[in-house]
């Protein structure tokens, strides 16, 4: 079976040996400090983990203000122990206030981890509302007005306007003038569009 190559990648190793002596130094100034053991080898592991927790949160871009504030607090716990360990500090006899902080840091990176694993979200989240809020409905196309039937005049029966006729003539015997079609349609008794037809006859 042929072997495949394998590539080096010069920011891989770059980043190995960077990480590997920040380790060693986290862990010579935690010695320093009085912690022996594996409590020496765990501020190392401590430190990294938040660093690494805090750049997650602003990759995902949840709570960007804790993720600054708890990476730049584990970039000064891990830059501090490299500037400590550089020759400026006497490790043999090192300060008070340092072994304070070297023993408090469990605490903060523990309450760092918490807060940044389950703390509030800074999105939004959009509230969902019923459809039928949002919903407009479609206007429907107004319809084209029905064209109005022509009114047909109905024919009259002959013998109606026949006896119109006699009606018209009396009416004129006794008045003087025409009948008009508001007395017609009185006399007779019929609707207007039907009285309107007869004078129509008469005429």
């Amino acid at each position: 079976m042929r072997a495949l190559p394998v590539r080096v990648d010069a920011v891989l190793i770059q980043a190995v040996i960077a990480a590997a002596l920040s380790f060693a130094h986290l862990h010579d100034l935690a010695v320093a400090a009085g912690q022996d053991g594996w409590k020496a080898w765990a501020y190392p592991v401590s430190v990294d983990l938040l660093m690494v927790a805090a750049w997650k949160r602003l990759r995902t871009g949840e709570s960007r203000a804790a993720g600054w504030s708890w990476f730049l607090v584990a970039i000064a716990a891990s830059l501090g122990a490299n500037v400590a360990t550089a020759g400026l500090l006497d490790l043999n006899n090192v300060p008070a206030w340092l072994r304070i902080t070297v023993a408090g840091w469990p605490a903060v990176a523990f309450l760092g981890g918490t807060l940044l694993a389950h703390g509030p979200s800074d999105r939004t989240e959009a509230v969902t509302e019923p459809d039928s809020l949002h919903t407009v409905e479609p206007e429907s196309p107004a319809l084209p007005a029905a064209p109005e039937a022509p009114r047909t005049t109905a024919q009259p029966p002959a013998a109606l306007v026949n006896h119109a006729r006699k009606v018209a003539a009396e009416h004129l015997t006794r008045t003087g003038s025409p009948i008009d079609t508001a007395t017609l349609r009185a006399r007779l008794g019929v609707p207007m569009p039907l009285a309107e037809a007869i004078a129509a006859q008469l005429s």
